[in-house]
């Protein structure tokens, strides 16, 4: 199959929706094998999960001759984040409360800095004005591993508000986030994944589809659908347009989930090993 997305991208695919509900280990020999179906050579495989290493995301153990990798605590709990934002039916309703993070990072210090707004966004957070970012959600726990991760308690404020005006939240919404864009994406892969769903649920249902196409193409579909979570903020419903696709989408995802799922499974079983040598994973 020809490769369609990086190799460390499809690896934290594969590990969040796969990998870390079988004890969160994996044999190299599997994860390449698992990663050929995508078009990645072993080379290229070795090089994302070294990577990935070094940046703390994952972290290897050897067994006898052979290596295994599990997410660090970090990884899974970027993984755990990420799972709840994209398996969730819908959003969240909101308590009404704003979280405001202003920071002063040094110059000396501005690669903190640059990491720091790129983990905002991913979060969900949204830029009021210059290094004030705001967010309905209760994200407390994420900011608290962010200024750990990054030791930048010194200069960072973090409030919990209420909005007094002057304008309507959803000005204020309007100011800090892009949702007619954000809807727009929605708009093209409901109009993208509808058909294939049907299509592809036909084919399930007669026996024409492989369980290795089925794992591929699952995995293909929640890598597509992951990439909402860098643009989304998962803005409660009280403060969305009228004419939200968000959810229309997450429902087309689930259902295609659905039918892709058992499948998808089986064929990763036959893959995936564990634990002691040799020991091949039973469901």
């Amino acid at each position: 199959m020809e490769k369609q997305f990086n190799t460390r991208s499809m690896i934290f695919t594969l590990f969040g929706d796969y990998i870390r509900h079988y004890g969160n280990v994996i044999w190299i020999g599997s994860l390449i094998r698992l990663l050929e179906e995508f078009g990645h050579n072993e080379q290229a495989v070795r090089a994302a999960v070294s990577r990935m290493s070094k940046q703390g995301w994952v972290q290897s153990e050897r067994r006898g001759n052979k290596s295994y990798y599990s997410l660090t605590e970090r990884g899974q709990a970027r993984m755990e984040e990420a799972s709840k934002r994209i398996y969730q039916s819908e959003a969240p309703e909101w308590d009404g409360t704003w979280r405001m993070l202003i920071y002063t990072i040094p110059e000396e210090k501005r690669h903190l800095r640059d990491e720091l707004r790129k983990e905002l966004v991913w979060s969900g957070f949204g830029l009021l004005s210059n290094s004030c970012w705001i967010t309905p959600n209760p994200l407390e726990e994420q900011i608290t591993r962010l200024l750990d991760k990054y030791n930048i308690h010194p200069y960072v404020s973090f409030f919990k508000a209420s909005y007094e005006g002057m304008e309507t939240p959803a000005s204020l919404v309007q100011k800090c986030w892009d949702l007619e864009e954000v809807n727009a994406k929605y708009a093209q892969f409901i109009q993208e994944y509808s058909q294939k769903y049907i299509i592809e649920k036909n084919k399930i249902e007669k026996g024409e589809m492989s369980d290795g196409s089925c794992f591929v193409t699952c995995a293909l579909l929640v890598h597509e659908y992951r990439k909402f979570l860098f643009i989304d903020p998962s803005l409660p419903k009280e403060l969305l347009p009228e004419e939200w696709l968000g959810d229309s989408a997450a429902s087309l995802f689930q259902d295609y989930y659905n039918v892709l799922a058992t499948p998808a499974k089986r064929f990763f079983e036959t893959v995936f090993e564990r634990g002691e040598v040799g020991q091949k994973i039973n469901s």
